[in-house]
Protein backbone atom coordinates (compact mmCIF):
# COMPACT_ATOMS: atom_id res chain seq x y z
CA UNK A 1 0.00 0.00 0.00
CA UNK A 2 3.09 2.23 0.47
CA UNK A 3 6.02 2.80 -0.95
CA UNK A 4 8.18 3.08 2.13
CA UNK A 5 10.60 0.30 2.95
CA UNK A 6 9.98 0.06 6.73
CA UNK A 7 11.94 -2.28 8.91
CA UNK A 8 11.28 -2.75 12.55
CA UNK A 9 14.09 -4.35 15.24
CA UNK A 10 12.11 -5.73 17.95
CA UNK A 11 12.20 -8.25 20.66
CA UNK A 12 9.11 -10.81 20.82
CA UNK A 13 8.53 -10.09 24.98
CA UNK A 14 8.77 -6.07 24.27
CA UNK A 15 5.56 -4.14 25.05
CA UNK A 16 6.47 -1.18 23.14
CA UNK A 17 7.38 -3.60 20.08
CA UNK A 18 4.34 -4.95 20.20
CA UNK A 19 2.80 -1.77 20.15
CA UNK A 20 4.42 -0.44 16.98
CA UNK A 21 3.94 -3.33 14.97
CA UNK A 22 0.60 -3.38 15.94
CA UNK A 23 0.32 0.82 14.78
CA UNK A 24 2.22 -0.41 11.58
CA UNK A 25 -0.46 -3.22 10.85
CA UNK A 26 -3.39 -0.66 11.71
CA UNK A 27 -2.21 1.71 9.34
CA UNK A 28 -1.65 -1.25 6.61
CA UNK A 29 1.69 -0.44 6.31
CA UNK A 30 4.04 -3.28 4.75
CA UNK A 31 6.69 -4.04 7.29
CA UNK A 32 9.66 -6.22 7.67
CA UNK A 33 10.03 -7.16 11.73
CA UNK A 34 12.96 -8.91 13.13
CA UNK A 35 12.70 -10.11 16.52
CA UNK A 36 16.11 -9.67 17.25
CA UNK A 37 15.48 -12.00 20.50
CA UNK A 38 15.01 -14.98 18.33
CA UNK A 39 17.87 -15.38 16.20
CA UNK A 40 20.93 -16.83 17.63
CA UNK A 41 24.75 -17.39 17.17
CA UNK A 42 26.19 -15.39 14.16
CA UNK A 43 23.04 -13.99 12.72
CA UNK A 44 22.74 -12.38 16.03
CA UNK A 45 25.26 -11.11 16.69
CA UNK A 46 25.91 -9.49 12.71
CA UNK A 47 21.97 -7.97 13.77
CA UNK A 48 23.23 -6.59 16.64
CA UNK A 49 26.10 -5.16 15.35
CA UNK A 50 23.62 -3.45 12.29
CA UNK A 51 21.20 -1.91 14.89
CA UNK A 52 24.66 -0.32 17.08
CA UNK A 53 25.18 1.49 13.55
CA UNK A 54 22.09 3.29 14.12
CA UNK A 55 21.13 3.30 17.65
CA UNK A 56 24.32 2.83 19.98
CA UNK A 57 22.22 1.84 22.70
CA UNK A 58 20.52 -0.74 21.14
CA UNK A 59 17.71 -0.34 22.39
CA UNK A 60 13.94 -1.23 21.00
CA UNK A 61 11.83 -0.90 18.99
CA UNK A 62 14.48 0.61 16.55
CA UNK A 63 12.73 1.55 13.25
CA UNK A 64 13.85 2.59 10.06
CA UNK A 65 12.02 3.64 7.61
CA UNK A 66 13.70 4.68 4.48
CA UNK A 67 16.82 6.29 6.15
CA UNK A 68 15.47 7.61 8.79
CA UNK A 69 16.07 6.00 12.50
CA UNK A 70 13.39 5.72 15.65
CA UNK A 71 14.06 4.83 18.55
CA UNK A 72 10.99 3.10 20.56
CA UNK A 73 7.27 3.43 19.48
CA UNK A 74 7.26 7.26 18.89
CA UNK A 75 3.86 7.75 16.81
CA UNK A 76 4.44 10.93 15.77
CA UNK A 77 7.97 10.54 14.22
CA UNK A 78 6.38 6.96 12.48
CA UNK A 79 3.46 8.71 11.04
CA UNK A 80 5.69 12.10 9.53
CA UNK A 81 8.53 9.83 8.39
CA UNK A 82 5.75 7.23 6.56
CA UNK A 83 3.71 10.58 5.48
CA UNK A 84 0.62 9.81 6.53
Amino acid sequence: MNDNCTLVYALSTCSHCKAARKFLTECQIDFKCVEVDALTGEERQNTIADIKKINPRCSFPTIVINDKVIVGFQEEQIKEALGI
